[in-house]
């Protein structure tokens, strides 16, 4: 009996198991007023020990918030997380071509998708059954869960476009990636980032832009390209929240459970935010004195048609990391979901 009452008390205290309450910092090189890193506040910070209370679970985090670079700088936020600056935070990938290459397959597949949600939930998704997508963040020490983006690219200028021939010899700011959206089209693409948009453009560096409208409407940059011509380039991922791996591993259960949960609820969240952003300031650009106007259907699709093969070129390069199957995979979840692209950047 004694032995069977001992085996009671072990179960129980196995099942019971001992509360924890874990001291973790969440931090990110840019403010809270960007939805991606608002939510890590508002969504993930704010709920995590209600979802844990709601579960039943006697576990609690502590949590400390660094933002706005207060702790490392939008060039290293990949080894800030790894390296354990902060335990968790927000990794811009696109940032990291060599290191996590897999991760910017949408940056060479333009022309697929205008919804910002449905992509990142693609993306999602992808990490959960492409074990190169995953293993790519591990091999930096940081454990990803949940992708961030931007709503679709469009043209904004300084002068009108009406044709693709608008754009031939005119220099437009096209920062990594994208210069490959536009050299086919004779344009020169100029090297930039969202807070020298506008000095670049007064000074003549550059005639225009390739934008997103969350980034160039706080920015004013419609007072220098007051031009902007709806294309849709497509919704990109360009980043994730991570934790450090090792914090990861020595989270339990339980935390485990509800930060993969908030992983999907922010890529959500603040994707819903970006597109309602993008809705506003879209609706708000005649109000500041900016002509909008969509470039013709036919242009349009002359720009994709003429598309070099950028997936390819891709695949190529990052053939050791699987990049083919990354690519394989996200346009085969594209057709699942019914989204019709206008390239399919797989079958070419």
């Amino acid at each position: 009996m004694k032995k069977m009452f001992a085996a009671l008390v072990l179960s129980t205290a196995a099942t019971m198991g001992h509360a924890e309450t874990y001291d973790l910092t969440m931090a990110s090189s840019h403010p809270t007023v960007l939805p991606w890193v608002g939510q890590l506040s508002t969504l993930v910070v704010a709920e995590s020990n209600a979802r844990l209370e709601a579960m039943g679970s006697e576990d609690r985090i502590e949590w400390t918030e660094a933002y706005g670079g207060s702790l490392y700088g939008f060039k290293d936020t990949l080894e800030a997380v790894g390296d354990g600056l902060t335990d968790a935070g927000w990794v811009g990938t696109l940032w990291e071509g060599s290191k996590m290459p897999l991760q910017n397959v949408t940056y060479f597949t333009p022309f697929v998708s205008d919804n910002l949600v449905r992509t990142l939930q693609i993306m999602n998704e992808l990490h959960r059954e492409v074990p190169a997508l995953q293993e790519a963040w591990e091999a930096q020490n940081v454990v990803f869960l949940g992708a961030s983006g931007v709503e679709t690219y469009h043209l904004m200028t300084n002068f009108p476009v009406n044709s693709l021939e608008d754009l031939r010899g005119r220099k437009i700011l096209a920062p990594g990636p994208s210069a490959n959206w536009i050299k086919h089209l004779g344009a020169v693409p100029v090297n930039g980032a969202l807070p020298t948009y506008y000095n670049q453009v007064q000074t003549g560096v550059a005639d225009g832009m390739v934008a997103i409208l969350t980034g160039a409407f706080p920015n004013k940059h419609y007072e220098v390209v007051p031009y902007v011509t709806l294309v849709g380039l497509g919704a990109q991922m360009t980043g994730g929240l991570g934790i450090n791996k090792d914090v990861w591993d020595g989270l339990s259960d339980d935390v485990r459970q509800v930060l993969t949960e908030l992983g999907d609820a922010y890529t959500v969240a603040h994707a819903q935010e970006v597109e309602a952003r993008y809705q506003s300031f879209l609706s708000q650009l005649p109000d500041v004195g900016a002509t909008v106007t969509e470039l013709p259907a036919a242009e349009v699709d002359a720009w994709a048609e003429t598309m070099p093969n950028l997936a390819a070129e891709w695949v190529e390069a990052n053939a050791d990391d699987g990049a083919a199957e990354v690519l394989a995979a996200y346009m085969a979840k594209v057709r699942e979901a019914g989204i019709e692209s206008r390239i399919d950047w797989a079958g070419q």
